[in-house]
């Protein structure tokens, strides 16, 4: 039998919380293993224009920057596999990450798996992502300056998705399935109180139309049945996320009510040796800059925790 080999930290998730701490855990000669799942780069593959990650005066879409992200850490040296997590055991040092492929074995690990958006599951809005249906409006608003638009959701998210794309939009429409809104009161109230939004309630979205772009919604009355078409321009689903850490949880690893993981001390877990960065752990801000900024901070706490590990007698 070969000895297995011990990495001194394994990446999990590629997209830029994942990539940031490889880049940086690479350039301190940690010779970081990234296992980056099947689709490789995060949420910034189905994303076209990127205007706000600094650096790119010119915007640059999201594959792109993603491509250029993994260039420059595969120059480091960082390992990168295409392979899906399947289990973690954080029981016993060194940690074991199963994927579908094979086993390892590393001395640390940090979570970077992310967060995915919650879709209305239609095949009109999966196949007009990107082209006028979003998930992010602080990501996207401002490319439907004058445009009118609806927001789908009803919780605290869409009224605040909704206020904020006002700053650019003609119009804003909110329309909730239920009759009811589970936003709080003051998110309600500020979204009612501006003069661009309106409300659709008791309504559910049927078909995104359009071939290619967003040329408008069809929607139901769930009351009387009834079906209307509203003549808009994007639409901004706003019905929350699901963060990746089902398996880390099953693992020991603490998350809040949401299933986000719930840091300790900077960037570190409850379990010693587990870090975590990006979306994963963060349901408020959710950008591509602050996701990078917490893969930094975690393969720099990565090194202080190795460091001191071996200074230990």
């Amino acid at each position: 039998m070969t000895e297995q080999k011990i990495y001194n930290t394994i990446i999990i998730g590629s997209g830029p919380a994942g990539l940031t701490a490889a880049l940086y855990a690479a350039r301190a000669e940690l010779k970081p293993l990234v296992i980056a799942g099947l689709k490789p780069g995060g949420q910034l593959m189905d994303t076209t224009e990127v205007e706000n990650f600094p650096g790119f005066p010119e915007g640059i879409l999201g594959p792109d920057l993603m491509e250029n992200m993994t260039k420059q850490v595969k120059r480091f040296g960082a390992e990168i596999l295409p392979e899906n997590v399947t289990g973690v055991d954080f029981k016993n040092q060194p940690f074991k990450i199963t994927t579908d492929k094979a086993e390892y074995f590393s001395k640390t690990v940090i979570i970077a798996t992310g967060a995915d958006a919650n879709w209305l599951n239609l095949p009109s809005e999966q196949k007009l992502r990107g082209k006028g249906v979003s998930a992010c409006a602080t990501c996207d608003g401002f490319f439907f300056k004058e445009k009118d638009l609806v927001v789908a959701g009803g919780g605290d998210s869409a009224m605040e998705e909704a206020t904020f794309l006002t700053k650019f939009a003609k119009s804003v429409i909110i329309v909730h399935r239920r009759p009811e809104f589970k936003a709080s009161k003051i998110m309600l109230k500020r979204a009612q109180g501006n003069p661009k939004i309106k409300f659709i309630t008791d309504a559910t979205i049927q078909e995104v139309l359009g071939e290619k772009s967003v040329e408008g919604l069809r929607i139901k009355d769930n009351t009387s049945g009834k079906e209307s078409v509203l003549s808009i321009q994007g639409l901004f689903v706003a019905i929350g996320h699901t963060p990746a850490a089902k398996i880390f949880a099953a693992a020991g690893i603490e998350t809040d009510h949401k299933g986000y993981i719930v840091v300790k001390n900077n960037t570190r877990t409850n379990i010693d040796g587990v870090f975590v960065a990006g979306d994963v752990n963060d349901p408020r801000y959710r950008q591509a800059v602050s996701a990078a900024g917490m893969g930094c901070m975690a393969a720099l706490d990565v090194e202080k925790w190795l460091a001191n590990e071996e200074s230990k007698p």
